[in-house]
């Protein structure tokens, strides 16, 4: 995975959030990188914007907007707040700073204190003069790939668990009065997305019944039945698809999100973004939050749109990130449905395969982009975001886990799958045979999966990064020769005595896996497990050869030293109940000595 290098870009104004109308007169101050504040001007009038984005709405009134003047105007809007961008010389300086250290991805954190500058689409500028590709959508361009996210302004930045295993909560509404909401598309997204991570059963209702396990869907959601979801499951994500409606509050134009009401099935409740906060968090009797969602998608027109500034508030999305959730997704502009189902199965693919998830909103944007050309939705997302010092670390380790989980996954089902093998053996129907292809087929994506995986690896990943992942293909690798012997040992009905020599294909994975392990201890030269596995597969290879161990003990006699000592001291230092690691270890070392002549006196 490329490096992500982060700027950050503050704009700010004295006096309050609210109550304050964007004027060509008024001075912000801009602030980035360890450069000097700089003052800048935004070049329209408030109702000026307004009409701008009432342009972008695809239909104003009961008036449709053309193409070409939607395609006008989003280009003009661009080339204006590219051009304020421009006036602070500590980002053009940032950017080419960072496109100086190679490719890398770009994330520009936009922090803003006035609630008018949040009516402004930041996610459409375009390059302005200086810029990487300057006349190109800053978002899109591909030369120096740059990412957008917002975040509110706050004394102490967010905590973000992002770590943690999978759980997702789909919840949709389509009141009567509302139409009908894309909910089977999204559904299907989802179940796509979680496929690789869900423990393979033999029967459809087997799967849907570990899909459960990942995914809960909420129909027709309401206020209360998305409190009574949240209350009872810790979900890591949140993905609601519901309509956005504008509603009065005070006497001031908001957006919410139209839900049913708790009160009268066939009526509907416009939920604002601080009662939706507050669902979505579960708390105890004193208030303070017992677990919150890491992220929230919402599929719904108009959620990223501030509407009136006039009063205290903002969009759905900044009121959500206000109220403590890390991350959430949502959309300025209208959002076609076929544009939010993009965006649900671009984006859970890859937040569930453990991508960062700045590359996934750049890859989003890109998508929507290409395959919903007809309309601006790339520039109608909006993104707000909590990035804590050791974000990417948190990143790493989720990616990992999921990759392992992938990985399970895959040796479960083979290891099914050969189990029926075992059952069709002598039956004549052609069955085994498929069965056996489909298993050779696993072993075929595991091994591609690894290679992926491992030339992922960025170039400055630590030595011991590096080692753990090449040590996760050798066990792979061992794995797979594990359950080609079997399978061999299953022909010749051995299994008990295990005297056969070690088969040919089992050999050769046996021996890739012994060359990996080494190559893991010369990359990490302390970690014991590797050693030890190294020479447990070379005691294997010599098939209980006297004459084959003798030369083993001979050849790897300090090795075995080695090995004990490391592992004693590991064993040693080690909680056996929270790290089995060491105590595995050990075990596998007193495993070795049997193999081994005149390794009894050690």
């Amino acid at each position: 995975m490329s490096e992500i290098r982060k700027i950050k870009l503050e704009i700010l104004r004295p006096g309050p959030a609210h109550n304050q109308l964007l004027s060509p007169l008024t001075p912000y101050i801009a602030l980035c990188g360890g450069e000097g504040p700089v003052t800048i001007n935004f070049p329209f009038e408030h109702r000026q914007l307004l009409t701008r984005l009432e342009r972008l709405r695809y239909i104003s009134g009961a008036e449709k907007i053309s193409k070409s003047q939607r395609e006008a105007e989003i280009r003009e809007l661009g080339e204006l707040i590219g051009d304020v961008l421009g006036k602070v010389p500590a980002l053009v300086y940032e950017i080419g700073h960072a496109r100086g250290k190679g490719r890398a991805l770009i994330h520009l954190r936009l922090s803003l204190s006035a609630s008018e500058l949040g009516l402004v689409p930041f996610e459409a500028a375009i390059g302005p003069n200086g810029f990487p590709v300057s006349g190109a959508p800053l978002f899109l361009q591909t030369t120096v790939p740059i990412t957008l996210t917002r975040e509110v302004r706050r004394g102490r930045p967010l905590e973000v668990f992002w770590n943690r295993p999978p759980r997702i909560l789909f919840a949709f509404a389509g009141p009567p009065s509302f139409a009908a909401v894309p909910f089977q598309e999204h559904l299907e997204a989802l179940r796509r997305a979680v496929a690789p991570y869900v423990k393979w059963q033999p029967t459809p209702e087997g799967r849907v019944k570990e899909v459960k396990k990942i995914i809960t869907v909420l129909p027709n959601a309401t206020l209360d039945s998305l409190r009574d979801a949240c209350e009872k499951t810790e979900f890591t994500h949140i993905h609601i698809l519901a309509h956005g409606a504008p509603f009065t509050y005070g006497g001031q134009s908001r957006y919410g999100l139209a839900l049913f009401s708790d009160l009268d099935p066939h009526d509907v409740d416009i939920v604002d973004g601080e009662r939706l906060a507050l669902t979505l968090t579960a708390t105890d009797s004193s208030g303070v939050a017992l677990h919150r969602p890491t992220l929230v998608s919402l599929a719904t027109c108009d959620s990223g749109n501030v509407g009136s500034v006039i009063a205290p508030g903002g969009s759905i999305a900044h009121e959500l990130h206000a109220g403590g959730i890390p991350w959430v997704i949502a959309s300025q502009f209208p959002l076609w449905m076929r544009g939010s189902c993009i965006a649900a199965e671009v984006l859970y693919a890859s937040l569930l395969r453990g991508d960062d998830p700045r590359w996934a909103l750049y890859d989003l944007r890109q998508h929507l982009r290409t395959d919903s050309s007809n309309t601006h939705d790339w520039a109608s997302i909006v993104v707000y975001a909590s990035v804590p010092w050791n974000f990417e670390r948190q990143v790493d380790a989720f990616h990992d886990r999921q990759f392992s989980k992938m990985l399970e996954v895959k040796f479960d089902k083979a290891e099914q799958l050969f189990g029926a093998l075992r059952i069709r053996t002598g039956v004549s129907d052609g069955s085994g045979t498929r069965q056996a292809d489909e298993v050779e087929a696993i072993y075929t994506g595991i091994r591609d999966e690894l290679k992926r995986w491992l030339d992922d690896m960025p170039s400055f990943a630590p030595a011991w990064q590096r080692a753990a992942r090449i040590g996760k293909r050798a066990a792979s690798e061992k794995r797979i020769a594990i359950l080609y012997h079997r399978q061999e040992l299953e022909k010749e009905r051995l299994i008990e005595t295990a005297s056969i020599p070690v088969p040919p294909k089992a050999r050769k994975e046996y021996l890739s896996a012994q060359e990996d392990y080494h190559k893991a201890l010369e990359t990490e030269p302390h970690n014991h497990w590797f050693l030890t596995q190294y020479l447990s597969l070379g005691a294997i290879l010599s098939e209980q050869n006297e004459a084959a161990a003798e030369s083993l003990a001979e050849k790897y006699r300090s090795w075995w030293f080695t090995a004990r000592q490391l592992a004693e001291w590991d064993l040693s230092k080690a909680d056996v109940e929270k790290k089995p690691g060491p105590t595995a270890a050990w075990r596998n070392w007193n495993c070795l000595v049997p193999f081994t002549t005149g390794m009894n006196s050690i």
